[in-house]
């Protein structure tokens, strides 16, 4: 059953769901039970601007003074921006719906009895108060963490607690003299590959730091605007390198060993292949000596380097594999290596960066003849910036290199 309850005042009403009032302009209002002829005095604490809703699903009021029944169950709700008057909470309602309290300046206060003025305040004050104290637990547990384990070693531990150690700067290699009278020039072809380069770089450095191999970095940065040519920039870095090194790696940026027992030594008696088919993750062909192949200046000269005429990507290996074969050495490669095609780690994705394998004009058929003329003595450039580079603690030197292009005799180093 439904019960409405009104407050009658002059000439107006205010309805929230089911629960209507009346206001009337009187000294004090009264509440009408529509099953009495009654009514209850609510007192002058009553207001005009009362906005109350709720539902009583039971019998009529027996009395507007008696309390309500246990059984009867009261459900309601207050609706937004008003309040109960204190008279109506008298009733004894089973659900009595306080406003909230008010300071002296008539701002509303959060929960807790916090103030919403000074909760911002309140909190950040808490926060510094918790970094305070996580720096004060921090400081206390490294002490006892290295007074346990100093306990563990055997150690004196008496004495005021030891600060935290330093952290640890990156692994840097001082090349030393005792390591051998030879040094390798890593020549290293580079085109807007800078991720894959902030890997290889201090990855190199301290894998052959730990051999114990005097070494150098060179990245060839190709910088014209020509097809990429990766003989052409590695004869470059060859006659660049100067007279502080004395063999050479021919390196792909992409690829970075894993395996300590391979060998980047001297190769003084041939051309070492460290990439060998078995061993490469990708190319397993006989005549392969891509990727890493190690020579000594005086085999590369004997080779002529490498044949310039090769714009955009492959064939040039194969091409220096007959140029070993004609100079008369022999080709090297590494043995009792068990990690097969894991003995490398491989950087390219080809999803990424697509290799430019385009043939152009007459290039499908001479990318498979020996040039007899060009290489070491005829290639032309220019280098138009070096620059020293730190990546990681590895120091390398970054060679920016503009190649120079014979259009009537490789029309296919342009894409026009």
């Amino acid at each position: 059953m439904q019960t409405n309850v009104a407050i009658k005042s002059a000439g107006s009403e205010v309805s929230c769901s089911s629960l209507v009032y009346r206001l009337r302009k009187e000294t004090k209002p009264h509440l009408v039970c529509p099953s009495e002829q009654g009514g209850l005095d609510l007192g002058a604490a009553g207001t005009a601007d009362l906005d109350f809703a709720t539902r009583w699903d039971s019998s009529p009021c027996p009395s507007p003074w008696s309390p309500p029944c246990p059984q009867k169950e009261l459900r309601g709700r207050i609706c937004r921006g008003s309040s109960l008057p204190r008279s109506l909470a008298k009733l004894g309602s089973p659900l009595q719906r306080k406003p909230l309290p008010q300071d002296n300046r008539g701002s509303r206060l959060l929960p807790g009895s916090l103030p919403r003025k000074c909760s911002v305040f309140h909190l950040f004050v808490a926060c510094l108060l918790l970094g305070f104290f996580s720096l004060l637990w921090l400081q206390l547990s490294c002490s006892g963490d290295m007074a346990w384990a100093a306990r563990g070693q055997g150690q004196d531990t008496s004495g005021p607690p030891r600060a935290c150690p330093p952290e640890v700067p990156p692994e840097h290699w001082e090349e030393d003299l005792s390591w051998g009278p030879h040094r390798l020039a890593v020549l290293v072809p580079f085109r807007e590959r800078f991720e894959e380069l902030l890997v290889f770089v201090p990855h190199m450095h301290h894998f052959l730091s730990r051999k114990k191999i005097r070494h150098h970095i060179y990245v060839l940065n190709q910088v014209d605007h020509f097809r990429f040519n990766r003989a052409a920039l590695i004869n470059v870095g060859f006659l660049e390198s100067g007279n502080s090194t004395d063999y050479i790696a021919m390196h792909d940026v992409d690829l970075l060993p894993l395996n300590e027992e391979l060998d980047y030594g001297f190769p003084e008696a041939g051309p070492f292949h460290v990439a060998s088919p078995e061993l490469h993750p990708l190319y397993h062909y006989q005549t392969y000596v891509g990727g890493i192949l190690l020579l000594s200046k005086r085999h590369y000269q004997l080779c002529n380097g490498m044949s310039n005429r090769f714009w955009g990507w492959g064939r040039e290996d194969d091409e220096f594999y007959r140029r070993i074969r004609g100079a008369g050495l022999q080709l090297f490669r590494p043995s009792g290596i068990t990690t097969g095609y894991k003995t490398f780690r491989h950087l390219h994705d080809p999803a990424w960066r697509k290799r430019d394998q385009k043939r152009i004009a007459a290039q499908k058929q001479e990318q498979f003849k020996v040039d007899q003329e060009g290489g070491l003595n005829t290639v032309k450039y220019r280098v138009e910036a070096r620059t020293a580079l730190s990546v990681g603690g590895a120091s390398c030197t970054v060679l920016n290199i503009m190649l120079d292009c014979d259009k009537a005799a490789t029309p296919w180093c342009t894409f026009g």
